[in-house]
């Protein structure tokens, strides 16, 4: 195989795993674990794997300078424990559709961040791209359509959906220069250690006093599938990628990630999509695609963390 086609495979497959959780996580959430818990034991597994995978690949490097350990730590609040905790509190609330469509809106954020933080120019067309995209989203978290008996704090899942993808989006501008500077496996390692002294306080308990011998062989693999793919393989696979593919080609995988869901939740018997969520999708799609659009010499930097693909 090419190497063009294995990073197009990698990508496809990382967009399809991230895409089977929203409606995969619907089983466990909350009868059998609450979000807490399930965000203990994926960060838990992450950062044991990482921690040991870097000693072994990378055992001399290591983050050095105030300025750098801070940067880290920062990412470990930012982009692992806080993202973590809030998806999943959201997902436990809302839909997966909605979920998957609230996603979308971190690229945007993306911007707006590296505006205020790397000084990128802001053109017309982003400023109308983040207002388009803020009605799409706006819409999305004052439907009422997921909202009834199913969703009945949908409203709120939603709003921590949208928090999960700022918090993401921020993340992905200030974790650029670490990426840059060190081993992707020093990092990696040291941003999900944090991660899990932020998220363990909140979800030691749900994670010690789960049922476990009532679960169900299908629950164990889909924790399992938690910790190992939407973790572990995708983090491997995004950062394998991220070494040929140019940033569009990551930007399309972006906006593939919250098709492949639709299609899985309306598969699965998740979720039911309707034309009032295309006109959602279209705004935040659109929104998406104006930021997108790179200013004319623009920061390298700045570009690359646009596009960069949404991490859960």
């Amino acid at each position: 195989m090419k190497n063009s086609l294995r990073v197009h495979a990698a990508l496809f497959l990382v967009a399809v795993i991230y895409a089977a959780n929203y409606s995969l996580s619907k089983d466990v959430m909350p009868h059998y674990m609450g979000p807490f818990g399930i965000v203990t034991l994926r960060i838990l597994g992450a950062a044991l794997f990482f921690g040991i995978v870097s000693r072994l690949v990378a055992p001399q490097d290591q983050i050095l300078g105030r300025a750098d350990n801070i940067r880290s730590v920062l990412c470990g609040i930012i982009g692992i424990g806080g993202n973590q905790l809030l998806f999943f509190s959201g997902l436990n609330y809302t839909s997966p559709i909605n979920a998957s469509l609230l996603q979308t809106i971190a690229p945007i954020v993306v911007v707006i961040a590296s505006a205020v933080l790397l000084r990128e120019k802001i053109t017309l067309l982003r400023v109308l791209g983040i207002l388009l995209g803020g009605v799409g989203a706006a819409t999305v978290i004052l439907s009422r359509e997921a909202g009834g008996a199913v969703y009945p704090n949908a409203t709120l899942g939603n709003l921590f959906i949208l928090l999960n993808a700022t918090a993401f989006g921020v993340y992905l501008v200030i974790v650029t220069p670490l990426m840059r500077t060190y081993h992707p496996f020093t990092v990696l390692a040291r941003i999900f250690l944090v991660g899990a002294v932020v998220a363990v306080p909140f979800g030691w308990r749900g994670a010690l006093t789960a049922d476990y011998s009532s679960f169900p062989l299908y629950i164990w693999a889909e924790i399992v599938y938690m910790v190992v793919c939407l973790t572990i393989m995708a983090y491997l696979l995004n950062n394998w990628a991220l070494k040929y593919a140019s940033p569009a080609l990551l930007g399309v995988y972006i906006y593939l990630q919250p098709i492949l869901a639709v299609l899985i939740a309306v598969a699965l018997g998740k979720d039911h999509f309707t034309w009032a969520r295309a006109l959602q999708a279209a705004l935040i799609f659109g929104g998406v695609f104006l930021v997108s659009r790179k200013p004319k010499q623009a920061p390298v930097a700045a570009e690359t963390a646009v596009l960069e693909p949404v991490r859960e």
